[in-house]
This record gives C-alpha cells, sequence and structure tokens, in this order.
C-alpha cells in the first residue's frame, strides 16, 4: 500500500494502561508508509522509543496530574511539529482526555467528533450493558452491587460460577493486577468482594459465566466515519490469552462472523459512534448467541492481526478518512494470525500445566502467523528493548535486593 500524501504528522498519545505493543504496531503501520509519527508516552523506556519510524518523542503521562498542563505539554508539541497532526489515544483514559479537552487540542490535532458522555458509557461495563439492553444487543446478564447486602441478596437467586468483574477494569487492576475473576462459590465471592471493592466508590460488578474456552471470545476491529458508517470491519477470534482464560489477546486469527460484523454496525449506527472501534463478544453455544462483553472507543492493541490484502487497517482508515480521502476497505485474509510473543509464552507455559497444551498442538498453533507485537525484520531495536526489560524485571524479582 502506497499514500499519495503522507505529510499530514500523526502523533500517537499512550497512557499507563495501554500496552506497549498497541502503540508500536501505530508506528510502524503509518511510517512504513512515509507518515512522520511522533509517540507520547508515559514510560522513557517504551519500546515505540526505540522503532526507526517514530518521528518524535516525548514522555508526559496525561492520565495523573494537572490536566490542563498535559493539555498545554500536547499543544506545544503540535506547535513545534509545525502543522495540524492527527491524535491517536491507544488507551480509555487517554481517550477520556482527548474528549474532555478536544475544544482546546483541535487547536493543534485532528481527531474523530468525540461525546465524552458516550465515551464513557461505552467504556463503564455498566453502561455498556445498559446500552447494549436498550438496543437489544445480547450481553451477559449482569449485578451492579452497591453493598454487602446487594452482594448477599445476589447470591439468594446466583447460579455458580460467576464473573466478578470492575465496571472500570483500570481500577481492579491496580488492585489486584486481573481485570477479571472466576468465582466458584458464594464465600469466594464474598471475599474477594470484601478484599477488593471500595465501599464509597462501587466499582465492582457480577456477571453471568458463559462456558467455554478461549476461542469462543470473537472481536470486531472496525473504523466508523462522522456519520457513524462503517468504512472498515474484521472479525476474528481470540486463540490464547494473556493472562489465561481472562485477559487480552496473545495469539489471534482473523475470521469471518457475520452476525458480529452485523451486530457491531447496527449498534454503532444506533448510538452514533464514531472513530476507531475494538469491541469483544463471547458464543454462547447454550443460546447460539453472540454476546458482547466490552466496548473499548479506541484503538485495540491487537489491532494489527486485522490486516486486509490491500494493506489496510484502522489506523490507516482513520489517516485516509481525517485527510479527506477514500477508504478502500478490502478483507482480511482468513487464517491470518498475529502473536504477542512474550505475554503468549507465558500463555502457553499456564495451559500446559493445566493440561490444555500438548508441546505439538503449541507449534502448530503457530502456523498461519503473519506478524508479531515485537519482532519486526526491518525495525529490531524495540524488540530488543523488550528483551532486555524482561531480562531486567526477571533479575530484579531473584534479586528483590539488588543483591
Amino acid at each position: 500500500m502506497k499514500f499519495s500524501d503522507a505529510s499530514t504528522p500523526v502523533v500517537v498519545l499512550r497512557g499507563v494502561e495501554s500496552a506497549s505493543h498497541g502503540a508500536l504496531g501505530i508506528l510502524r503501520s503509518l511510517g512504513r508508509l512515509g507518515i512522520p509519527v511522533h509517540l507520547v508516552a508515559c514510560d522513557s523506556q517504551t519500546p515505540g522509543f526505540f522503532s526507526r519510524y517514530c518521528k518524535g518523542r516525548l514522555v508526559c503521562n496525561v492520565e495523573s496530574g494537572n490536566a490542563g498542563k498535559s493539555v498545554e505539554v500536547l499543544l506545544e508539541l503540535g506547535r513545534k511539529i509545525g502543522r495540524k497532526s492527527i491524535l491517536i489515544p491507544t488507551d480509555d483514559n487517554a481517550v477520556l482526555f482527548v474528549a474532555d479537552h478536544a475544544a482546546a487540542l483541535r487547536e493543534q490535532f485532528l481527531f474523530p467528533p468525540m461525546c465524552p458522555e458516550l465515551i464513557r458509557e461505552v467504556s463503564s461495563k455498566k453502561g455498556m450493558y445498559y446500552l447494549a439492553k436498550e438496543h437489544g444487543v445480547p450481553t451477559p446478564e449482569a449485578a451492579f452491587p452497591t453493598s454487602r447486602h446487594d452482594v448477599l441478596d445476589f447470591i439468594s437467586r446466583a447460579k455458580f460460577p460467576v464473573m466478578l468483574k470492575a465496571i472500570y477494569g483500570s481500577q481492579l487492576m491496580k488492585i489486584s493486577g486481573q481485570k477479571m475473576f472466576i468465582v466458584h462459590t458464594e464465600a469466594e465471592l464474598l471475599e474477594k468482594y470484601d478484599a477488593l471493592e471500595d465501599p464509597a466508590h462501587p466499582n465492582l460488578m457480577i456477571q453471568e459465566y458463559i462456558p467455554g474456552g478461549d476461542d469462543t471470545v470473537w472481536m470486531f476491529d472496525g473504523y466508523f466515519n462522522d456519520r457513524s458508517e462503517c468504512l472498515l470491519a474484521f472479525t476474528g477470534k481470540k486463540i490464547r490469552q494473556y493472562p489465561v482464560s481472562q485477559g487480552s489477546t496473545s495469539l489471534g486469527i482473523c475470521l469471518e462472523s457475520q452476525a458480529v460484523r452485523e451486530t457491531t454496525t447496527e449498534f454503532m449506527k444506533k448510538i452514533g459512534y464514531k472513530g476507531i472501534l475494538d469491541i469483544g463478544y463471547r458464543y454462547d453455544a447454550r443460546d447460539g448467541l453472540y454476546k458482547v462483553l466490552d466496548i473499548n472507543p479506541r484503538i485495540g492493541s491487537s489491532f494489527r492481526l486485522f490486516v486486509a490484502e490491500n494493506g489496510m487497517d484502522v489506523a490507516r482508515a482513520l489517516y485516509l478518512d481525517l485527510t479527506g480521502r477514500q477508504v478502500i476497505p478490502g478483507t482480511a485474509r482468513e487464517g491470518r494470525k498475529w502473536v504477542v510473543e512474550d505475554q503468549d509464552l507465558v500463555s502457553c507455559l499456564r495451559y500446559h500445566q493445566q493440561g490444555k497444551l500438548t508441546f505439538k498442538q503449541w507449534l502448530d498453533s503457530f502456523r498461519g502467523v503473519e506478524e508479531a507485537g515485537y519482532y519486526a525484520s526491518d525495525d529490531l531495536a524495540p524488540c530488543f528493548t523488550r528483551v532486555m526489560a524482561l531480562f531486567g524485571q526477571a533479575f530484579k524479582k531473584l534479586n528483590p535486593l539488588g543483591a
């Protein structure tokens, strides 16, 4: 793929919670077309800073400190770049930051129209649940307790196991290191609720457990223009997750699902969504329905799984649309796979320990892998940086006192 005009710069805004391989994927996807891509991240050692496709680097954490100051830092970056740039946030908090300060940021940046209320609603699993119910979209049944009494009331009619999740996943992640738990007993549910909930700011939800393995989790990746028309759509599913059974994609495959595609495009049209979308479903074999699990109103960290045969992905579709050019969608090749090397290695070990993955199955699973999260033959430094960081983390665990 070639762009006739690649002169409009791009600024990638990576928040604390976003995966580093997601930002790196944007740098490579757009940088290979000759587009100047700048990266703003909270970590000076993020692999994207070492990419040959990273035109400019800025360390800034927009999720903490003074929001006004963060806005001015970004505007100053825009002025230094010298022309309006496309701004791509890579996690929910960064998207909300952009939506909340859209009027000021538009002085220097281009991005899809954003409604802060809608972004908050779809980012919240509670808001997403009620939106899905309102528009007739299948979703797992859920309860949103505001006290221990509510949990006890739920237990009186519950069928275990159930999922214990956070309405805002990043908050639970900070406390427990996980975004969700499979809970098998009443006692376990009460124990986890007491340990993890802040009664003054309720954030936990209890969700129906849908049986099935990781391969029942389906994904939609797409781009919607300013009229909420879907210009680009891909579907696929997870083969493995990190953490196991409850995390992000560590190995994924492109597969067509007309049901997922049609459900999502109709849903987003009804609510007036605009921009890049990453959304997850679980197939429920009990009733044959694809049930929406979460909506990410942004580019997903696994977006490079979804690449059309003409080279189009959601980052490129965004670029073309915001610069006034036609998006020629193309179709993804069935069976294309994408892997996050370090995460998938850990997951494979866990699956093997659980008796769910043999050595032969592990080898066979990599057939069809066309791209990785960190390794790229034309851009080796980020992968090397990631490997060194992992060695450093392992050394600290083995030598906690630095002896």
